[in-house]
């Protein structure tokens, strides 16, 4: 896992009205990761911002491999073409794309990690699988957890997080960005086995 490059995709939507939504959460964990390498953004023909970057460190002490991070310049429903216009342009196979995104099925300040399986309804990962042709590829899941009452998942993920959770926000995003630096460092088994409880997802 630790051989080649790596695209790591934040998911969220564009422009300042969605900043500090739950739904861009990938967006969040991405700036974390790009501020630990001092790595900028720029913008992509593929329609996202990118920047280069080497991540973590390898078991021996060497530097991680260099890897790819980008945000989507699309609406979060639209994420499939910006990644894979940049997983060709790139030459990443699905199994090296990972995709950083908010989970209502995870409670608020959980970090799981997976490959492949269903899209839970997110719609950013519908339309990734959609346009990779393949589910199979790896996903770091920031846990949001569900609306209280009877508030819609719709208004739920495009409102800022409480003010309670606002305080918790960082320690989540940290969590978030070392999960995804462990799995492109030493694999999906050693984040899952740092990062999942008995009891979880």
């Amino acid at each position: 896992m630790a051989d080649g490059l790596f695209l790591v995709v934040g998911l969220g939507n564009p422009g300042p009205k969605y900043e500090g939504n739950r739904h861009n959460i990938g967006h969040m964990v991405l700036d974390v990761l790009a501020g630990r390498a001092g790595a900028k953004f720029s913008a992509h023909r593929a329609n996202a911002a990118v920047a280069e970057a080497r991540l973590g460190m390898l078991p021996g002490g060497a530097p991680g491999p260099r890897v790819i991070l980008a945000k989507p310049g699309t609406y979060m429903n639209t994420s499939g073409g910006p990644v894979s216009a940049l997983a060709k342009y790139f030459g990443v196979d699905p199994d090296h794309v990972i995709v950083v995104h908010d989970e209502l099925d995870i409670p608020f300040g959980d970090i799981k990690c997976k490959i492949g399986g269903g899209e839970g309804g997110h719609n950013g990962l519908r339309d990734i699988t959609k346009a990779l042709g393949t589910k199979d590829y790896l996903r770091v899941r920031a846990g949001i957890g569900r609306p209280p009452g009877r508030m819609d998942v719709a208004d739920y993920v495009l409102k800022n997080f409480s003010s309670t959770e606002a305080k918790e926000l960082p320690f989540l995003l940290d969590d978030a960005a070392d999960a995804t630096e462990l799995v492109i460092t030493e694999g999906l088994l050693a984040a899952q086995s740092k990062y999942h409880t008995a009891n979880g997802n």
